[in-house]
């Protein structure tokens, strides 16, 4: 285990790519570069709120012991071998073309290889500005960098996709923020998190390229993305292959979104990510009362454009942005459209596969797909808990066989008394359900089981999250360590204290229902 400030980082994206060296971070258009230089702007006090043993360990880096390795940590220092820099990209947000963006807030530092060959690109959020800051100060708030933290580590234990965060500090600055661009700004406790992935690459920076018919420079970032990520890929195809299999990644991930009830809340191709990770935690929630229109981003309203239900087919059209970029380096548009095309059948295939597993069934045969699209319509009618109505369903007592016994034993899971046809549908499924799995090919205990598996007991409530920054802005750091805890065993009854419907006081509470980009 070193110190970071032991380790000889690399730096291959920037000595391969061309980019602006000048450290000008003058927000402007930079023609013809992929990145540009952006020295950490140094902060007040730079003091260690937390830090991921785990991803640590992974990384093959000790905890910092002396304030000069915090330091390193909020940009007050560097090393000799980073070379810090802000990635340029562009992308379409909330459906229209958006032109050049970039790192407005985001600085790589540069990129830890492991002894086991692993490369981790670190990244510190909130270091201050840098040439795509457009008009904002590159700085991140307390409010925003715990969530970050936070939910970076939650979705890794869930076993979604997910670049990480490896440690959060507090900068000793305020920051201004209007936190709902309604004309009310106000000072915040700035803070930075450092920010882990193999690659923040997203579906942006290939746009980008396109968009500047800069198609050598297109067609080498795409050859280096494969190169380092996904090498096994091989052929004179590998372009078609690699989009495939981004194709693929894509579905896959949202089926996991859907499986725990994630929304992101702002799906933009430059919040894409290549390697098919969750990226950029913002305006994200999960959700509680089951509502397949629910958004947790004011920005996202009334549209709804990034809805909890409209997350796979919002990545359907983001893959189709990706595959118009890489247009140029393949020999037509009709193999991309064809592969494009296999998205529906890759996500529906996992996602019945996952609901199976959520509903522990011992397999999905062909008439137990109406049962599944049955359970969604019910839930987004009768709009239970998402969370608790799943723990319950897994310990559903066969003996439960009337109305009364059945709406009793899911009664924690409701938000509001059910009107007499919610309450009939919610029975007819359950029903329909029982009946289901006497059929199964396996054993109770092991559907029980399966079904512990693969739905989360602990999620991330928003509201947990806003009571969190409001005590650690009060100096009380109790409940963070406690969600530190609960998060990396989500599976486990052991935090049973979270297992609860969200509060009524939360319910429109800023902060707990709704949040904006700058969340």
């Amino acid at each position: 285990m070193k110190n970071i400030s032991e380790i000889t980082f690399r730096n291959d994206f920037v000595e391969t790519f061309p980019g602006d060296d000048t450290g000008n971070r003058k927000p402007r258009q930079t023609p013809g570069m992929l990145y540009s230089k952006a020295l950490p702007t140094p902060v007040d006090k730079v003091t260690l709120l937390a830090w991921s043993d785990e991803l640590a360990e992974e990384l093959e880096l000790a905890k910092p012991g002396s304030q000069e390795e915090i330091d390193l940590l909020g940009g007050n220092a560097v090393t000799p071998s980073m070379y810090p820099y802000a990635a340029c990209y562009a992308g379409h947000q909330f459906g229209n073309w958006a032109g050049q963006l970039g790192d407005g807030r985001a600085i790589t530092l540069g990129e830890q290889v492991t002894s086991k060959g692993q490369k981790w690109e670190l990244q510190l959020k909130g270091a201050g500005p840098t040439a795509y800051s457009r008009r904002a100060d590159g700085r991140a708030v307390l409010r925003s960098s715990v969530r970050e933290y936070l939910m970076s580590e939650a979705m890794h234990y869930l076993r979604v996709p997910t670049t990480r965060a490896l440690s959060l500090v507090s900068t000793g600055e305020p920051v201004l923020r209007d936190m709902f661009y309604d004309g009310n700004p106000a000072y915040e406790p700035g803070a930075i998190v450092m920010r882990v992935a193999p690659s923040f690459l997203r579906f942006g920076n290939f746009e980008l390229l396109a968009a500047r018919e800069e198609i050598n420079q297109l067609r080498k970032l795409v050859d280096w993305t494969i190169d380092n990520y996904y090498p096994h890929l091989q052929g004179e195809d590998r372009v078609l292959t690699w989009y495939r299999e981004v194709v693929d990644r894509t579905a896959r991930l949202m089926v996991e979104w859907m499986r725990v009830g994630f929304v992101h809340g702002v799906m933009n191709t430059d919040n894409m990510s290549v390697l098919g990770l969750t990226i950029d935690y913002g305006p994200y929630s999960f959700v509680d009362n089951y509502d397949p229109r629910f958004t947790p981003n004011t920005t996202d309203l009334p549209g709804r454009r990034y809805a909890f239900a409209k997350q796979p087919s919002v990545a359907k059209w983001n893959l189709g942005c990706l595959g118009g970029a890489i247009l140029p380096l393949v020999s037509g548009q009709e193999e991309l459209v064809k592969i494009i095309d296999e998205y529906d059948e890759v996500y529906w295939t996992a996602f019945y596969s996952m609901m199976g597993n959520k509903t522990g069934l011992d397999e999905v045969r062909a008439e137990d797909i109406a049962l599944i699209d049955d359970l969604q319509t019910m839930l987004g009618t009768v709009k239970p808990d998402m969370t608790i109505f799943y723990q319950l369903l897994s310990r559903l007592p066969a003996e439960a066989d009337n109305k009364e016994d059945v709406l009793r034993h899911f009664e924690d899971s409701f938000y509001q008394d059910l009107a007499e046809k919610q309450a009939d549908l919610f029975f007819d499924w359950v029903k329909r359900y029982q009946a289901r799995i006497t059929t199964n090919t396996i054993s109770a205990e092991e559907a029980g089981k399966r079904m512990q598996e693969h739905n989360p007991r602990f999620i991330l409530r928003n509201y947990l999250l806003h009571q969190a920054i409001e005590e650690l802005d009060k100096g009380d750091d109790r409940l963070f360590v406690k969600l530190q805890q609960a998060l990396r065993e989500p599976y486990s009854t052991k935090y049973d204290a979270f297992f609860q419907k969200r509060p009524s006081w939360a319910s429109q509470k800023a902060g707990c229902s709704m949040l904006s980009c700058s969340s």
